[in-house]
């Protein structure tokens, strides 16, 4: 079984990290009724949605990608880029408790979930605003006993290694190749995203179903030539906060 970990918006989210977005008003209702829809939607492909309460104080809190990134044999917490973020990480640890063991990076290391691409056996991490190679020599130590290569990329023009580049399938990434190098991905096939739609290449796969927002429609029209029919989700109020699909769950498989 698929399982979810999300959390409610928080009412502070107007308050939010921005670091490539102008601030503009975030509608709270309204994110919260796009975020219920989006959990809603992981409930009907049949994951297990585990929604934690909001953190009135912690404006960031909705995207729990980037306290944790989640493997078949264990769980990383994360030690988030911003230090106001990582408060968020206690709350996370105590939800994935019961179904990893967990490893926790220390200090000099930073890194956000978001900047994680797990792609088989192979973990690409963005060298961001974020994240740096302290966190990425960490994480080949954790990791390594489980056979999984970890591998650095540079990341330019934007938050998150998943704002330029997600996988769609088996072997299909989506990526915006003015934010980082599509060479990186050798052996993969690549769809990019439309120009005009320079934060499209974020997408979210749960199981065999691909959800994408329907705010990139000439991207969209790329996957469907690819012969990938998403599902629809809309979280672009979200977006204003530098969010996207991926950012809102932190999903696995219990075991």
């Amino acid at each position: 079984m698929l399982v979810a970990i999300t959390r409610l918006v928080s009412p502070a989210i107007n308050h939010c990290e921005l670091t490539h977005l102008e601030r503009v008003p975030i509608d709270v209702e309204r994110a919260r009724l796009q975020h219920h829809a989006y959990e809603e939607t992981l409930s009907g492909l049949g994951v297990e949605v585990h929604s934690l309460p909001e953190e009135p104080h912690l404006p960031d809190s909705v995207f729990v990608e980037d306290t944790a990134i989640v493997f078949d044999e264990c769980a990383l917490l994360s030690r988030p880029g911003s230090e106001a973020r990582r408060p968020e990480i206690e709350s996370i640890a105590r939800a994935l408790a019961p179904y990893r063991k967990l490893f926790t990076l220390q200090a000099p290391a930073t890194l956000d979930g978001g900047d994680v691409l797990t792609v088989g056996r192979t973990i690409f991490v963005g060298l961001s605003s974020r994240s740096n190679q302290s966190a990425i020599a960490q994480m080949q130590g954790f990791l390594k006993p489980y056979g999984y290569t970890v591998k650095s990329i540079r990341v330019t023009g934007c938050l998150h290694l998943k704002s330029a580049v997600t996988q769609v399938g088996t072997d299909m990434l989506l990526i915006n190749p003015a934010w980082v190098d599509k060479l990186n991905f050798s052996g993969m096939k690549i769809i990019e995203i439309d120009p005009s739609e320079q934060y499209a290449a974020n997408a979210l796969m749960v199981g065999r179903t691909v959800l994408y927002q329907p705010v990139f429609p000439r991207t969209q029209a790329r996957l469907e030539a690819a012969g990938i029919t998403p599902l629809l989700v809309d979280e672009s109020e979200l977006g204003k906060a530098e969010g996207a699909l991926t950012c809102c769950s932190l999903l696995f498989t219990a075991l």
